[in-house]
C-alpha cells in the first residue's frame, strides 16, 4: 500500500516560485518511479515531471527549464521546485508513484496502477 501526501501549494504572482513536497510511504517497488501531474478545470491531467530509481528525470515541454524535480531517498520525500511561474501553471498538482516511469510525446507518464495523492492547489495570478 502506497501513501502520498503533498504540501507546498499556494498563491503566487506570475514570475514567482513555489516548492511542492510529497512525503511517500509504502512498498519500495511501487515507489520506483515518482512524479508530478497537474489538472486544471476542464482540462485533461498532464504529466509534469518524473524521476526514476536511477534519478533520471523527465519533464513535460511546458515546464522544461523552469521546474526541477528531485527526491530525498532518506526522507522518502519528492520535491518540485517551480520557478518563473506562469498563469497557465495554475492547477491542482498531484504527486504520483508507480513501478516504472514512461515518457511519450504526451510527456512523462505512469502506468494504470499508479497511486496518486490528494493534490495541492497552485494558483498563479
Amino acid at each position: 500500500h502506497v501513501q502520498l501526501v503533498e504540501s507546498g501549494g499556494g498563491s503566487v504572482q506570475a514570475g514567482g516560485s513555489l516548492k511542492l513536497s510529497c512525503v511517500a510511504s509504502g512498498s519500495r517497488n511501487r515507489l520506483s518511479c515518482m512524479g508530478w501531474f497537474r489538472r486544471s478545470p476542464g482540462e485533461d491531467r498532464e504529466g509534469v515531471a518524473n524521476i526514476d530509481e536511477e534519478s533520471r528525470t523527465y519533464y513535460g515541454d511546458s515546464v522544461k527549464g523552469r521546474f526541477t524535480i528531485s527526491k530525498d531517498r532518506v526522507q522518502n520525500t519528492l520535491y518540485l521546485q517551480m520557478n518563473s511561474l506562469k498563469v497557465e501553471d495554475s492547477a491542482m498538482y498531484y504527486c504520483a508513484a508507480d513501478v516504472k516511469c514512461y515518457y511519450s510525446h504526451y510527456g512523462p507518464g505512469m502506468g494504470p496502477m499508479a497511486t496518486f495523492g490528494q493534490g495541492t492547489q497552485v494558483t498563479v495570478s
